[in-house]
């Protein structure tokens, strides 16, 4: 949990210790992991899953649960149609999660089973990740879902990869660290990205955008040795626009010529205590082969993975925190949006923004 001094934080995180944000779409799991007739598990907002794929090939996620004695589904099978509890055979459709037989019961026994039904989500394959939306307990889904989100590509052929790793903290800590700007100098201290000696003062345009903030169109750092490479690869400016929306997203397009590099990361609540990044990226660069990125890109997530390991270890003493201005507004826009949005769902207001219009933040890295 996230506390700061109030002085520094005084337009901040009064709701941080909020917990997750609900009715909104989570990546599960990888694609490829879902194979044949096999159960994959996963944890999300603190709801044990189990995902499958269908005979006919769609993609279905269930509490993994079995509403008679509590024992987890993932340990029974999928007959492409079916999932079987191991315990005692009660089968429910894989798609509905609507019981469609016990059989333990006799022909006196009165009991509706199709009244019956497992915990059951909404899920959509995207971007090779399974999505899955996770509703508020208790609560009917609404009668109209939004997609879950896609990547934005830009030429009909393009490479494509995916990276991941766990971080040991809480959601709030997490969101922040990735859409932190001042960092980079510190914890990505690479040959191919940037020195600590390169720090110099940056000025961005920030906008509002539903749910979210953008940093608008812009040249990138001078001092980040890929864009300046593409830069002399095009012979054309690069421009970099890059987004976050609630509840977990950060996007940045990057573009020079017919040249683009599309990216999204994803920061997904596991527990209170852990969260875990999904990170996948597109582009057409000839120069760039899938092999070298990802070599580059698990350097990129081990740093930051390894800050976030020594980070928890302070925040177990449950120290006072602060945030200050202009490096951590977006961190601050951040705990607002979530405010905001809590309130309107409470309520039925509209929801606030925190920004009224562009700003200008500056700060050194």
């Amino acid at each position: 949990m996230m506390r700061m001094d109030a002085e520094a934080a005084q337009d901040g995180p009064a709701q941080a210790d909020a917990g997750f944000l609900w009715d909104f779409w989570y990546p599960a799991v990888r694609s490829a992991e879902i194979r044949g007739q096999k159960l994959v598990t996963a944890m999300l907002l603190e709801v044990p899953l189990v995902l499958g794929r269908t005979s006919e090939g769609k993609v279905f996620a269930m509490r993994d649960s079995c509403p008679h004695r509590g024992i987890p589904l993932s340990y029974g099978r999928l007959d492409g149609k079916v999932v079987e509890c191991c315990y005692h055979g009660w089968r429910f459709d894989a798609c509905s999660g609507q019981c469609v037989e016990i059989p333990s019961l006799s022909s006196q026994d009165k009991l509706k089973v199709e009244r019956i039904f497992a915990g059951h989500f909404p899920c959509e394959e995207r971007d090779g990740y399974v999505w899955v939306y996770m509703n508020t307990p208790g609560a009917k889904l609404p009668e109209k879902i939004p997609a879950a989100p896609a990547l934005a590509v830009f030429s009909d052929k393009y490479k494509i990869t995916h990276l991941s790793c766990e971080l040991p903290s809480h959601i709030d800590h997490g969101i922040i660290g990735l859409m932190d700007p001042a960092h980079g100098p510190f914890v990505h201290q690479s040959w191919f990205w940037r020195k600590r000696g390169s720090i110099h003062e940056k000025a961005k345009q920030f906008e509002p955008i539903p749910n979210g903030f953008r940093m608008s169109p812009h040249s990138p750092s001078t001092n980040s040795a890929p864009y300046q490479l593409l830069k002399k690869i095009t012979g054309e400016p690069v421009t970099t626009t890059i987004d976050f929306v609630l509840p977990n997203l950060r996007t940045e397009i990057d573009q020079s010529g017919k040249m683009w590099f599309s990216s999204r990361a994803t920061v997904t609540p596991v527990r209170r205590d852990l969260c875990r990044i999904d990170f996948v990226a597109a582009w057409n660069l000839f120069f760039l082969p899938v092999s070298i990125f990802r070599m580059f890109g698990e350097v990129f997530l081990r740093q930051d993975q390894e800050t976030m390991i020594q980070q928890a270890e302070g925040l177990k003493h449950n120290p006072r925190l602060m945030l200050i201005d202009d490096a951590d507004r977006p961190a601050k826009w951040y705990f607002a949006l979530k405010a905001n949005l809590i309130e309107s769902r409470r309520t039925g207001a509209p929801m606030a923004h925190p920004m009224d219009g562009p700003v200008t933040l500056r700060w050194r890295s």
